[in-house]
């Protein structure tokens, strides 16, 4: 990421104030899945899955509750984020046949894994009900929240 992108996002410092005060692991991701949610009106939905396994179990978010609370890595735009190891963005989910129906509403989607020394730990995904909600500002700047929470969670 070049610096000057992204490293003045309010919500990057937001973040590394959280992550210092935090006194245990989920209090920590509660109040990063709320920061993350809260720094745009776009995102309709925030979560946190963690891999357990060969599965990505939902962990935080902020939304209306999803079926997926258990997704397969390699299953779903979330899985395949997990597996390719890299971000997946989304602009219209109805054209992804990876899509897992979560919302009628949902239009976008960002799924960013969480990594650590080449090992996926957990992702952030978020929905939007806006069809092409996320630009590369968003994908920079949530790439490097999942980076400081790579370092709470490895």
């Amino acid at each position: 990421m070049e610096p000057s992108l992204a490293a003045d996002h309010p919500l990057l410092q937001q973040v590394d104030d959280l992550l210092r005060k935090a006194t245990d692991r989920e209090g920590a991701l509660t109040a990063v899945v709320q920061a993350v949610h809260e720094s745009s009106a776009s995102y309709d939905w925030t979560g946190i899955y963690l891999v357990e396994g060969d599965e990505l179990v939902l962990h935080n978010f902020i939304g209306a509750p999803s079926p997926h609370t258990r997704i397969r890595i390699g299953e779903g735009i979330c899985g395949a984020a997990a597996q390719e190891k890299q971000t997946v963005l989304v602009p219209d989910v109805s054209k992804d046949p990876r899509y897992l129906a979560c919302s009628l509403e949902t239009r976008s989607e960002i799924v960013v894994p969480i990594a650590k020394l080449g090992y996926v730990l957990g992702e952030i995904d978020i929905d939007s009900h806006t069809l092409d909600a996320f630009g590369e500002q968003d994908q920079r700047v949530l790439e490097e929240v999942a980076r400081k929470l790579a370092a709470l969670l490895g």
